[in-house]
């Protein structure tokens, strides 16, 4: 029972995915298996795309369900969920590349993304070209045509908030094109609009926004979705029924959540810009951001996660977290609760030196995942944390 493609994308996130039960609440169905009629209809459901009702790693309708609110919210025709956001990242990669492909990837991005392309896919001889998103023109360069398979984006990056032109990697022929589109949400921006192939999401975040579920989604036109969905099956990273069914019901919240959020983020970004023991500040709604004018004109919501520099390094990041009293120390983002992480022991605790400053990230960075707490609240704890 599809909600109104005419509707605005806050009215279709409380209806997308809905059937005709007339169910208020997702059914979770947690069997793993289905038994059939026969020889024939056990072949038929062996040999179908995407199915569901035969085994939970083929498909399963409540997860079936969840797919289908993503790829109605991304604009797209079919998605795909897993395991956890790295499941997507890995089974979509490898699902497309093979020995002797080529990927063209965004410096900035998650720790988890780097490490994957920069180990298990250089073992498998998939070579990575890694280039600075923010710059014009630069993923377009650094595609062979005729070998690279992919091209990767992470907009906004995590932690540094780095904006990627949509419009320009969509425009991008010959590799297809993937945009993580994690920190946004599908209300904060729609990928495919500008062109790009795939869009994915660690759902475990946003999207799903209680701190309860981990799951992760891509969508894309049906038969390129089928084409990664036969290689899923093999990989194994399936999403879990009460998973999706928790994602559901925090996609029906989304909006009035990220409202709350982006604007509280805003306003936290603006007042550590003027703090002393604040070097550098990061969100795309700041004027001082590198990519602010090309956010508002790409994005819905410029987002509830933020990052800055601390003068002083690990020791001052250091001494900030064992001080805060409302903010809590963790590596998640996108929840009700405000969260702070220090990329360098954490997100991004495999990379080398080199590889953090193409990830524009230091020691002193630190990542602000705004929750719904009131901004005086955490202005007050941040401020005191921050004292002398």
């Amino acid at each position: 029972m599809p909600s109104d493609r005419s509707q605005r994308p806050e009215t279709r996130a409380v209806h997308a995915g809905r059937d005709a039960s007339r169910s208020l609440s997702p059914a979770i169905w947690s069997s793993t298996t289905w038994s059939y009629a026969g020889l024939e209809q056990g072949e038929a459901h062996t040999r179908t795309l995407h199915g569901t009702g035969y085994y939970s790693r083929w498909g399963n309708p409540t997860t079936d369900a969840f797919e289908r609110a993503i790829a109605e919210m991304e604009g797209a025709e079919s998605a795909l969920a897993f395991g956890s956001g790295m499941g997507a990242i890995a089974t979509t990669v490898l699902a497309l590349c093979g020995t002797g492909s080529h990927v063209v990837a965004q410096s900035s991005c998650y720790g988890g993304t780097h490490a994957f392309l920069a180990g298990p896919c250089a073992r498998l001889g998939i070579e990575v070209t890694w280039v600075d998103g923010a710059r014009p023109g630069a993923f377009a360069e650094a595609v062979r045509p005729g070998r690279t398979m992919l091209v990767m984006a992470e907009s906004p990056s995590n932690p540094r908030t780095q904006i990627v032109d949509l419009a320009a990697l969509g425009a991008i022929r010959g590799p297809y094109t993937l945009v993580d589109s994690t920190l946004a949400t599908p209300l904060g921006q729609r990928p495919h609009d500008f062109g790009v192939s795939l869009v994915l999401h660690s759902a475990t975040k946003g999207i799903a926004g209680l701190n309860d579920a981990t799951l992760g989604v891509v969508s894309g036109d049906r038969e390129l979705i089928d084409a990664i969905w036969s290689y899923s099956v093999l990989h194994g990273a399936t999403a879990s029924p009460h998973d999706a069914a928790a994602a559901l019901k925090g996609l029906r919240t989304l909006d009035v959540r990220l409202d709350r959020q982006c604007a509280t983020a805003h306003r936290l970004a603006e007042w550590l810009e003027s703090q002393p023991a604040v070097a550098a500040a990061w969100h795309p709604a700041l004027a001082s951001h590198p990519q602010h004018d090309l956010a508002v004109r790409q994005m819905r919501r410029l987002g509830s996660v933020l990052s800055m520099d601390l003068h002083g390094g690990r020791e001052a990041a250091s001494r900030l977290m064992s001080r805060l009293r409302l903010v809590r120390p963790a590596v998640t983002l996108g929840g009700p609760e405000t969260l702070v992480s220090h990329s360098v022991s954490s997100t991004h605790g495999a990379l080398g030196p080199e590889a953090r400053d193409a990830a524009l990230i230091g020691e002193g960075t630190l990542r602000i995942s705004v929750g719904l707490e009131a901004f005086e609240d955490l202005r007050d704890d941040l401020a005191r944390a921050m004292a002398d």
